[in-house]
């Protein structure tokens, strides 16, 4: 997939759980969980909204795009 979501990186960078993250943006632990692998197909905008504000952060500092080598 050419979306690369690099969530648990930035939770590292402010050094928070994904229990914590969960919590203040109102989505359950597993669904942070799923965002962080890249199990997923999309996410809302305002699922991303929260997260970016939480982690005082831009979506492209989650979200980097990758060419497939295809």
């Amino acid at each position: 997939m050419p979306i690369i979501i690099e969530l648990d990186v930035m939770l590292a960078r402010r050094k928070m759980r994904s229990k914590e993250l969960s919590e203040r943006i109102g989505i359950t632990e597993q669904n942070v969980s799923l965002l962080k692998s890249g199990k997923v197909k999309g996410v809302r905008f305002e699922t991303l909204e929260k997260i970016c504000e939480v982690l005082e952060c831009q979506p492209g500092d989650i979200l980097i795009y990758q060419e497939d080598k295809d």
